[in-house]
């Protein structure tokens, strides 16, 4: 999880029971708590959905472990030094052993050393969405990809498809074998696909955009491709974690959100927004494509040699290399 999220979960304490939480989010939600140690004014509807509803049920599963690190010798992170300088600087105040974001822990090393599979469409092995992305035009294609185990509603759904292919957008779809969602087709402007290798997707020059339920795994990979995002989160660290893609980066657009199941976003809006996002002419779409390229270059200097994360690699494996020598 990010530094932000686990912080949280680490000052759990100071958030009073009988105070903010729990709260009806839909009454509250505009409500900001300023006095989580490295965290700037947030939103109470922009902190994980573990305070509200069903989410509460399982506060626990973050609450516990997040108690027990007070007992360990490294506190390690997937997340990138520059991406969470202030949350991860307070954390190291914190605590009296190392504290090490050593992200983004994603298979970039993998697309150096088969690098031509992402660009030629003659090679053997090359996988047919591949060969469908390089016969499009440069950052012309919607990636979208919402998780592998949480969903929206069926009827909300329903009007994403609709929405998406009433764009007129080219987009390249990861429905988890849904398939027959898509009764009439895609035409020769999109492809569904129950797979692929989404890093790899993501690096690809005829991908411009991705629509995102903001997992952080995804969201690094995001950042790694520089890629601007469509959040759309669904539960738990994806709130914030969208927050952070619109809010803090500024590279990404937000599907709206209700606090309530029932509030669907129509398929008439939904066309809206992903033929603007995807409009190349559209001046803040500009703009958002320049800041995600810029964060693509803080990403990749963090993994390069001499790095924050390379180096917090390094003195990670030293340190208990030299424990075991003892």
């Amino acid at each position: 999880m990010p530094a932000l999220v686990f912080s949280v979960f680490y000052h759990f304490d100071l958030l009073p029971e009988n105070g903010h939480f729990p709260v009806e989010l839909s009454e509250r939600g505009e409500e900001c708590v300023d006095y989580i140690p490295g965290i700037p004014s947030t939103r109470l509807l922009d902190f994980p959905t573990v305070f509200d509803g069903v989410g509460r049920k399982t506060l626990h599963l973050a609450l516990e472990p997040a108690s027990m690190v007070s007992k360990a010798q490294y506190l390690l992170f997937t997340s990138v030094y520059e991406l969470e300088s202030q949350v991860i600087d307070a954390l190291k105040l914190k605590f009296p052993f190392p504290v090490l974001p050593l992200g983004p822990t994603i298979p970039y090393f993998e697309l150096e050393s088969n690098s031509a599979l992402a660009t030629n469409a003659y090679h053997h092995n090359v996988s047919y969405y591949l060969e469908w992305l390089n016969s499009q035009p440069m950052c012309s294609v919607l990636y979208i990809s919402m998780g592998s185990f949480l969903s929206v509603s069926s009827a909300q759904m329903d009007e994403i498809i609709a929405g998406v292919l009433n764009s007129g957008v080219r987009f390249l779809w990861v429905s988890r074998g849904e398939t027959s969602l898509f009764e009439d087709g895609c035409g020769d402007m999109g492809l569904v696909v129950p797979w692929c290798d989404q890093l790899r997707v993501l690096c690809h020059p005829s991908v411009g955009g991705f629509w995102t339920h903001c997992g952080w795994n995804s969201t690094l990979e995001g950042v790694f491709a520089g890629v601007p995002m469509l959040a759309s989160p669904i539960f738990w660290d994806q709130i914030p974690n969208s927050k952070k893609i619109v809010t803090d980066w500024k590279i990404g657009w937000s599907l709206k959100r209700g606090t309530q199941s029932k509030n669907l976003v129509t398929r008439e809006e939904i066309a809206k927004l992903v033929k603007s996002f995807m409009d190349p002419e559209n001046s803040g779409v500009k703009e958002m494509r320049k800041k995600a390229k810029e964060l693509q270059e803080v990403c990749q200097a963090a993994i390069a040699r001499g790095g924050s994360s390379d180096a917090n690699l390094d003195s990670f494996i030293r340190d208990i290399s030299q424990c075991q020598a003892k």
